[in-house]
């Protein structure tokens, strides 16, 4: 049965795609949750325009990311916070505290969960940092933890 997804669904698609599966898949579940909708003709003319839609704001969230990148490309931020004998930091430098210093030193704002930290840093030195913002731009930030 071909269909139109309304929804993203796992291992099947995304909004707009139009896919054949199985007709109890589709009667059974896709349909009744509101994730699909059966393959008629003014319904693969609505998957056209959702498509376009989606690849205009895919194109124009890109762009904006890729501007940002070229903000934080090459850059540097220092981050002051305390340390103990050793370089031993008292506490760790968060995802949060990284993008706060984005923000603060390169007005350039960043939500945390785009920036890329394995692990909480507990300790003085330099670290590049990997900051997510599209799927296809990943520029990275030199980070500088200097004892205060």
């Amino acid at each position: 049965m071909k269909i139109v997804l309304r929804e993203d669904v796992d291992n099947l698609g995304i909004k707009g795609d139009l896919v054949d599966v199985a007709d109890g898949y589709a009667r059974n579940y896709l349909v009744p949750k509101g994730l699909a909708l059966p393959a008629s003709k003014g319904v693969v003319k609505q998957a056209e325009a959702m498509r376009r839609n989606r690849e205009t704001r895919e194109k124009r969230l890109r762009e904006a990311a890729e501007s940002q990148a070229r903000q934080l490309a090459g850059k540097a931020v220092e981050l002051t916070v305390r340390a103990g004998e050793g370089g031993k930091l008292f506490g760790s430098v968060t995802a949060g505290d990284v993008a706060d210093a984005i923000g603060a030193q390169l007005g350039v704002e960043i939500d945390r969960k785009h920036v890329d930290l394995a692990e909480p840093i507990k300790e003085l030195g330099t670290f590049e940092v990997t900051v997510r913002l599209h799927s296809a731009v990943t520029p990275t930030v030199a980070l500088a933890v200097v004892a205060q």
